[in-house]
């Protein structure tokens, strides 16, 4: 695997297969970034190929005073909030075709809940439901797995806010897994 200056020079100095190399490794960080803000994959798919567009027009300008992924991440959190602002789209749903789940419940005894597909689809459906900046902290930390800093890098916001909306995204989260699992019981 090369290093990220490495790839950033090879890039800068026309090496399309460099790019390609890039685009690969931060694809789904970048979808992940930009799904989360925008709801139609038409749009989803179009933003992410301009943050590539993004970043290839501005790798020149990168420092190394982040990560290469935390730039990226950057360039794409930007550009969705962008979107938002300009065309006034509403939230989306996280892709189902990944086990989101997994990252926000632990699931001990899978016979005292439902069926794990229909806990998983409520699950997303739960996650859709938080704030915008909880919604994406959330997925940031847990799927991505970027640190406080990253995600502070990327969002533009204070670490401390950053690990704020963490717990009270996890503390939304779990009060509606809580409050649906209630609901399912009395039935």
């Amino acid at each position: 695997m090369i290093d990220d200056r490495a790839l950033v020079s090879r890039i800068i100095s026309g090496d399309k297969q460099a790019f390609r190399l890039l685009i690969k490794q931060n694809e789904r960080l970048v979808a992940h970034m930009v799904s989360r803000l925008v709801d139609r994959n038409e749009d989803c798919e179009e933003l992410c190929q301009d943050v590539f567009l993004k970043v290839y027009e501005k790798i020149s300008e990168f420092n190394f005073q982040s990560k290469l992924s935390t730039w990226i991440a950057t360039i794409a959190y930007r550009m969705g909030i962008n979107h938002l602002r300009k065309k006034k789209i509403v939230l989306s749903d996280i892709p189902e075709e990944e086990s989101f789940s997994a990252h926000f419940i632990s699931d001990n005894d899978p016979q005292e809940s439902m069926q794990d597909h229909e806990l998983e689809a409520m699950t997303l459906k739960l996650i859709d439901q938080l704030p915008p900046h909880y919604k994406t902290i959330l997925t940031l930390y847990h799927v991505d797995q970027m640190n406080y800093s990253e995600i502070g890098e990327a969002t533009g916001m204070p670490e401390g806010t950053v690990k704020n909306y963490l717990f009270r995204a996890r503390n939304l989260l779990k009060e509606k897994v809580k409050k649906y699992l209630g609901k399912e019981q009395l039935l």
